[in-house]
């Protein structure tokens, strides 16, 4: 069977990405800085920062054999910033780190996946929409909430509840998998 790959970036309604070579995997390790972020700001946006991340996925079937690997970036090539502070910063990382959280809860439901040969790509393709669909609606209200992070009680709050779902979804890290059939 041909290996499909399905990869989206939908934050900032930008097109998607596919691993540039200026892209950054998420890392708990590596944290965002304002290097990273090398398009030019938009002069007609209000915004104080963009930052353009992705969720792909490339799952084959071989041998009775399910595979999957899963991948969540930063293109610095679509991402800038205006006011580049360190409180913007924070705000910023906080999109990568809820698209991370995603990228996990895609890997949770892959893993529960029960494989069906006759229409495993549609499942599958529902499976991703569906959480694509989720990350989108929490990336809004992150920005709704935190009032695009000017509301510093509320910025306050959301990260500290992203590092805690952080913690939660930490056993769907590790976003590869193969499944015998």
């Amino acid at each position: 069977m041909k290996p499909v790959t399905i990869i989206a970036a939908l934050l900032c309604a930008l097109p998607f990405f596919a691993g540039a070579q200026d892209d950054i995997e998420w890392s708990a390790s590596k944290r965002l800085s304002w290097d990273d972020y090398l398009a030019k700001p938009s002069a007609s946006s209000e915004a104080a920062a963009i930052t353009s991340t992705a969720i792909g996925i490339e799952y084959h079937v071989r041998n009775n054999t399910f595979s999957y690997s899963i991948t969540c970036r930063f293109s610095k090539t679509r991402s800038w910033g205006k006011n580049k502070t360190e409180y913007i910063l924070l705000h910023e990382q906080g999109h990568f780190d809820i698209t991370e959280i995603y990228a996990r809860k895609l890997a949770k439901q892959l893993s529960e996946y029960k494989f069906n040969p006759s229409n495993y790509q549609t499942e599958v393709t529902a499976i991703y929409k569906r959480i694509m669909d989720e990350k989108e609606e929490y990336q809004e209200k992150y920005d709704r909430e935190t009032d695009f992070s000017r509301n510093k009680d509320k910025q306050s709050e959301w990260l500290e509840t992203i590092r805690q779902e952080l913690d939660d979804t930490a056993d769907f890290s590790n976003y590869q998998s193969t499944v015998n059939l």
